[in-house]
């Protein structure tokens, strides 16, 4: 069982009177600034010259630069908040050869460190600060007193309080409120990658997609197949969310329940255990992480192709119509911009 962390194990007295450079203001980049600052420390925004950020991280009271490596030579802990694609740059050209001796390299994400695309320098700290859940959680559950629990690995322990100097930064954007769990950048890595491929995002959105085409071809609307494959996904997730798999079958229909009993391991079955084996492995040996590293270095023609694609499906568009008899919906889609 992973090591449990609380605001008591924390010593936030080892960031007081330290500089902390954020690179990046998205998702994760804006709690985490905005929460350090309100836990009473000094932090900076850098974000690239011309990002739109910068107008949101200033009114929002932070200080900014765009000139990385000014500020890499000021800063006492850098954190990394930059998509994982952007991030061998920012440290090749402008964090490996300014940031002090003895400062605090953080990631919220270990992709770089753990696939050696950013290999630290041997005089500084190199933490992992991972909090389980979206940027705009870490920030309203912080606001509200409250906390999202936070992962913490030490991949580099120069200063022999590395692990001391992670929880004083997790309790300081509120994860020490919920609990902040030991790991290691390579569990941390491997199993995020596997879980967004294989579950959250490439085996639902797959599974949405097949259940939908399913009712389609066998002739029902596609406004009710929409309906039972993709919109009431929601009512499912949350029961499992706020309570497992047992609150969400207690919570459901006896006939639903029976179904998924005797149902559901016919479609997620041995063939599909076996190929989400495969897809963990390619994780494992790095050939997943070459192959969206060279997607990224040729301008991304698979994604941009799959982005321009989806909003045509049937699904897209049966969803845009339904949601729009549903105001109290608030999702819309953003395109990404590169902080």
């Amino acid at each position: 069982m992973a090591k449990i962390y609380y605001d008591k194990d924390a010593d936030p007295s080892l960031l007081k009177g330290k500089k902390i450079v954020i690179f990046g203001y998205g998702s994760q980049g804006h709690a985490h600034a905005l929460n350090l600052k309100e836990s009473g420390y000094d932090v900076t925004v850098c974000l690239r010259s011309g990002s739109k950020s910068l107008k949101r991280a200033e009114v929002a009271g932070l200080k900014t630069t765009t000139d990385a490596d000014e500020i890499s030579k000021k800063a006492d802990v850098a954190m990394i908040v930059i998509p994982d694609e952007d991030q061998k740059k920012l440290w090749d050209n402008h964090l490996e050869k300014n940031l002090k001796k003895g400062s605090a390299l953080f990631f919220a994400h270990g992709f770089n460190v753990h696939f050696k695309r950013v290999v630290p320098r041997a005089d500084l700290d190199c933490i992992l600060i991972a909090p389980k859940g979206p940027g705009h959680l870490v920030r309203s559950q912080f606001k509200d007193g409250q906390g999202v629990p936070c992962l913490i690995a030490v991949g580099q322990n120069a200063s022999g309080k590395a692990k001391e100097i992670g929880l004083a930064y997790a309790k300081g954007i509120g994860g020490g409120r919920g609990g902040v769990l030991e790991t290691t950048f390579k569990e941390e890595t491997e199993t995020d990658l596997f879980g967004e491929q294989a579950v959250l995002c490439g085996g639902t959105s797959s599974l949405i997609q097949a259940g939908f085409e399913t009712l389609v071809k066998a002739g029902y609307q596609p406004e009710i197949a929409y309906f039972e494959c993709l919109h009431e996904l929601k009512l499912i997730v949350d029961l499992l969310y706020n309570g497992g798999f047992s609150n969400m079958r207690y919570s459901i229909s006896n006939t639903a329940e029976y179904g998924d009993y005797s149902r559901g391991a016919r479609i997620i079955n041995a063939a599909t255990k076996k190929e989400m084996e495969n897809i963990l492995k390619e994780i494992q040996n790095g050939s997943f992480a070459k192959e969206y590293i060279d997607e990224c270095e040729k301008g991304n023609p698979t994604m941009r192709r799959h982005r321009e694609q989806t909003p045509k499906s049937l699904i897209e568009r049966v969803g845009e119509q339904l949601r729009n008899m549903m105001p109290w919906l608030q999702g819309s889609v953003q395109k990404k911009e590169q902080q």
